[in-house]
C-alpha cells in the first residue's frame, strides 16, 4: 500500500513538473513536447513515470498523444469538448432553455469586453468569420458551425483567459439550440451579427453588449414561442 502511494505521488509530482516545463519553455497549443526518453532525463524519473504523468495530463486535456507522431500541447488546454456532460442530459428541451439563459448572462458582457480589448488581428479574424456566416445564410445553408466559430472568436477578442475557457459552453449552447429549434432564422441573424461586429470593431462596449443581448433574447423568445405552439 505504501509503495502504491509513493508511486502515485511520484507520478503526480512528475505531472506537475511537466506542466511547469510547458510554462517555462513557453510552449503554445500545437507545440510538440520532447520524447519520453528526453522527458525522463529532464525530470530525473523513469520512463514509466513519465508515461503515467503524461496520461494524467491527457485526462486533463493539457496534452494530446498522437500515435506515431508524439505528444503535443492541446489546442484547448484544460478544456474538454463537453466539460459539463451536456451530451448526456436526458431532457434536451430543458437543457436548451438553460443554456440560453446562461448565454444571456455570459455573452453580452463578453462582447463588451471584446470591444474594449480586441486587437486589429482579432477584428480581421472576426470579420472573416462574420462574412462566412453571411455567405452561408445567403445560400440558405446550415451555418451553425460558422456561427459557433464567430461567437468563440468574440470570447477570444476579450483576451480574458477565463472568458476564453467558457467557449465550450457557448459553442454547445449554439449547437443544441440549432438542433432543437424548428425553423432557422436568417435575416435577424444577419442584422444582429453585423451589429455586434460593428460595435466590437468600433470599440463601443455598451453597444456591443446591447446588440448581443438583443440577439440572444430574440432567439430565446423565438424558441419559447415555438415550444408553446407545439
Amino acid at each position: 500500500m505504501e509503495k502504491h502511494t509513493e508511486n502515485r505521488t511520484r507520478t503526480e509530482r512528475a505531472s506537475e513538473e511537466l506542466v511547469r516545463l510547458i510554462r517555462e519553455r513557453n510552449y503554445v497549443p500545437g507545440d510538440k513536447l520532447p520524447t519520453e526518453a528526453e522527458l525522463s532525463e529532464l525530470l530525473g524519473v523513469g520512463r514509466n513515470t513519465v508515461r503515467e504523468a503524461l496520461r494524467i495530463l491527457v485526462s486533463r486535456n493539457i496534452v494530446v498523444i498522437r500515435q506515431g507522431s508524439g505528444t503535443f500541447v492541446s489546442e484547448k488546454p484544460g478544456v474538454s469538448d463537453d466539460p459539463f456532460g451536456f451530451s448526456l442530459a436526458a431532457d434536451q428541451e430543458k437543457l436548451t432553455r438553460d443554456l440560453m439563459q446562461i448565454r444571456v448572462m455570459l455573452e453580452p458582457p463578453i462582447a463588451a469586453l471584446a470591444a474594449q480589448n480586441a486587437r486589429e488581428e482579432d477584428i480581421r479574424k472576426l470579420e472573416q468569420l462574420l462574412e462566412e456566416v453571411e455567405r452561408l445564410i445567403a445560400r440558405r445553408q446550415d451555418y451553425a458551425e460558422a456561427d459557433i466559430r464567430f461567437h468563440e472568436q468574440i470570447a477570444n477578442c476579450s483576451h480574458n483567459s477565463v472568458m476564453s475557457n467558457l467557449v465550450p459552453v457557448i459553442g454547445k449552447g449554439i449547437a443544441v439550440f440549432a438542433r432543437e429549434v424548428g425553423t432557422t432564422e436568417y435575416e435577424q441573424t444577419l442584422i444582429s451579427h453585423r451589429a455586434v461586429f460593428q460595435a466590437i470593431r468600433d470599440g463601443k462596449g455598451l453597444e456591443a453588449q446591447q446588440a448581443m443581448q438583443f440577439h440572444l433574447l430574440y432567439n430565446e423568445n423565438r424558441y419559447l414561442e415555438e415550444r408553446r405552439g407545439i
